[in-house]
This record gives structure tokens, sequence and C-alpha cells, in this order.
């Protein structure tokens, strides 16, 4: 190679490489970026100049989490992480955390989301290590843990104050002591997941819809110990947007009339909510008339009336309908669903007996 060459080789690694990557690595998997700091001297130092590209810690799925994460946070790039995703990360236990604790406290104090989903080694006592260092954590997630209990909730309230969005589904061990510490200390909590929180009643599920008027999207999935004194209170969340219903075998049209007092519901899964009968569905469509998804799925007390009530409040908005299993209602075509709902989307509304 000439000295000219040489030079255009120094300018090209100097000038031209580190302007394409602050272009394209802002698009790539944080995973393809650990390969390209091994690729040159020039492109590990470019990279590792844009602390933008290190503000998010992705290990989900990995093996030996636990110390990854640990060597991680000591690197002084992720010194200003804002997000930790250990979803489905093997090897992480509560002594991990409890090391970050120790020796990495200073790294986590931007830290704004942490998902622990089904890291299931950690418990109480990894809870309360790794939120004392997160002061301004506002998205906690640690779906499908079975050991973490409401002193694992009561670590997570003292230590974060400003949660916004907190999923708990699968947290089979948590019971209403936890809902009335997250309705005394999250008023501003705009998302709930309670998914399958088997051991909650009505008393806790009440505290939160007394006290935390901001959520936009509420879980109930697979809850069946609520009933309607609970059910009626979801009508003072005014800027509710999600409800997931599924599942709620005590969930009557009484219940449902004071649902529809929910304006901005937009999405409404009543799959399985084998009490309701068209006068709930029919006040539901005359009520939230911004209704993008809804589910009957296996509701046989409705037929074609609400059907028809439906078509005429929700006809511009409605793009997911599923109504199969719902022996009441009319078999029809695609096309035939098409007249009633024109915006259903291709694949996504599903009627009984319509391939």
């Amino acid at each position: 190679m000439g000295e000219r060459e040489a030079e255009e080789e120094v300018v090209w690694s100097r000038e031209t490489v580190p302007r394409v990557l602050k272009i394209v690595s802002t698009r790539l998997p944080q995973r393809d970026l650990f390969s390209l700091l091994l690729v040159s001297p020039w492109l590990h130092r470019t990279l590792i100049s844009y602390s933008s590209l290190w503000l998010v810690l992705d290990l989900r799925e990995k093996n030996n989490a636990g110390e990854r994460l640990v060597a991680a946070l000591t690197l002084s790039r992720y010194w200003h992480v804002k997000h930790i995703n250990l979803e489905f990360a093997q090897d992480i236990e509560d002594k991990h955390l409890e090391l970050i604790k120790s020796e990495c406290f200073d790294s986590l104090q931007n830290l704004k989301i942490l998902n622990l989903n089904g890291c299931q080694k950690i418990s109480d006592k990894g809870i309360e290590a790794i939120t004392s260092a997160c002061p301004k954590l506002k998205v906690f997630s640690i779906y499908w843990n079975v050991r973490v209990t409401d002193t694992g909730i009561e670590h997570l309230v003292r230590n974060c104050k400003h949660i916004v969005d907190l999923n708990l589904s699968g947290c089979k061990s948590i019971t209403d002591k936890s809902l009335r510490l997250v309705a005394e200390n999250y008023r501003d909590l705009e998302s709930l997941n309670l998914t399958r929180c088997v051991k909650l009643t009505d008393g806790g599920l009440q505290q939160i819809l007394l006290k935390c008027s901001s959520l936009q999207s509420l879980n109930l999935y697979a809850l069946s110990s609520f009933t309607d004194e609970a059910y009626k209170k979801i009508s003072l969340l005014a800027h509710l947007r999600f409800l997931d219903l599924c599942g709620a075998q005590n969930f009557s049209d009484q219940g449902l009339f004071c649902i529809a007092k929910c304006k901005n519901l937009v999405s409404l899964n009543l799959t399985w909510c084998v009490r309701l009968t068209d006068a709930g569905v029919i006040a539901i469509a005359q009520g939230c008339n911004s209704l993008e998804f809804l589910s009957l799925f296996g509701i046989v007390g409705v037929t074609d009336k609400c059907l028809e009530v439906l078509s005429k409040s929700c006809s511009n908005t409605i793009t997911t309908l599923d109504v199969n299993g719902c022996i009441g209602i009319k078999r029809r075509s695609r096309d035939e669903l098409l007249q009633l709902f024109p915006y259903l989307r291709p694949g996504y509304s599903i009627e009984s007996g319509v391939a």
C-alpha cells in the first residue's frame, strides 16, 4: 500500500467510519453493537464515544446474565444506563443484585426501566437490593415470579417513588396488602397488570380504583375472585384506554353498565365473561364510541341485537372484533361483517364459523 493510500485509509477510519456509524448504530440491536466493538480499535473508540448507545442494557434470554450484568455496570459506558432488560435471562439471583447495590450503586441512579420478567430466582431480598439503587425508576416489570411477596412490593414503594407502569402478572404470592401499598404510593400510576394474581380480592382492587385515577391500562386477565362490587368502580377511571377482563366469571351486566362510563376506552377484552348479555354490551357500544378492539369470545348470552348497536355506534372505529363462540350471533361472511364494520383489519376480525 502506497503512502497516499495509507493516508486515505486513515481518513476513512477516522472520519468516514465514525460518520456512518453515528447514523447506522442507532438502528442496530445492542447485541450487534457488542460484536462491532471487537472489529477494530477505530470502531471500538467510535462506538464508545456515543453515550446515547449505552443507555440500554439488554440481556434478555442470555445465559450467565447475573455476572454479565455486574460486569457491564462496572464499565464507564453504562454509568448512565436508563433501561435494563433481563426478561427470561438465565442465572441471575439475589446475590447478583446485592452485589450491584454494593459495587455499582451509582450506575443505576438514572435507571428508568427495569424488566425482571421470568427471573424466578429473584426474591424479596433481591427486589430490596436493586430498587434501593434506582430512585428514578418509572417502569418495573416482574412477570411470572412466585417468590416475590408483599414484602418485595413494600421495598419497591419505599425505594422507588415515581413508578407509573407496574407489571405484577403471575406474582401469585402477593395479596391485597400489595395493592394497598401501590394505591397509597403511586397515585399517578398509568399502567397496572395483575394477571393471575390469584390471592387478590375486591377490597384490594377497590383501593387501586379509588386512588389511582390516572390509570390508562388495567389488566385483570384470568382473575375470577372479583365481583361487581369492585368492577363497578372501574367507572372512576376517566382516562382508561385498555381493559382486560378475560375470564371474569363473576362479572355481570351491572358491572358493565358502570364501565360504559369510561368514554376513552379503546381496547376491551370480555372473553369468557359468561354472565354478560346484550344489555351490557349495548351499554358499552353506546358509551364507548372510541372502541377499536372488542372481544366477546365465548359469551353465549349475546345476540345480533348487540352487534347491530355496535355497528351503529362504533362502526367507524372498530378494527378488531372477536365473536367466536357467541352462538347467539348469526353466522356471517367476511363481506357481511365489513358492511357492519368497514374498518375491520384482515386477519384480525373473527366470526364464528367464518374462515
